[in-house]
């Protein structure tokens, strides 16, 4: 994925109300005023936003009649997610490392505290 798709694709996800919009969009295509009716928010506004998520490439419209249907493309999720998967396994293998620093600290600890301590001697 180019850096400017990608770009497009996490500021059109970084929205709350986009988000809940491609959520929407998992149950089926729908039409403006079907995906404005759960929010406080004009149909014109739900439009920017479909226009965001379309530039991004989530969604895409179809006219039929008179009405306006948005369908949800997952594919550039399915590109984001693995874009993000990399990033997951560095941090999993990082902290599989952490943990074997710990245990080798560990170990090292328990044997120091184990071994018995020496008295000086007086003098």
């Amino acid at each position: 994925m180019r850096s400017d798709q990608l770009d497009s694709l996490f500021a059109a996800l970084a929205d709350p109300t986009r988000r809940a919009l491609l959520q929407r969009l998992m149950v089926g295509d729908a039409s403006v005023a079907q995906l404005a009716e759960p929010f406080q928010m004009s149909q014109p506004a739900i439009s920017k936003h479909l226009k965001v998520l379309e530039h991004a490439g989530l969604v895409s419209r179809s006219r039929i009649a008179t009405s306006r249907y948005s369908h949800l493309e997952a594919a550039p999720l399915k590109e984001a997610t693995e874009y993000m998967e990399r990033y997951r396994r560095f941090w999993a293998t990082t902290f599989d490392r952490l943990d074997a620093a710990l245990a080798v600290f560990q170990s090292h600890e328990a044997t120091a505290t184990d071994e018995p301590t020496k008295e000086q001697p007086n003098d």
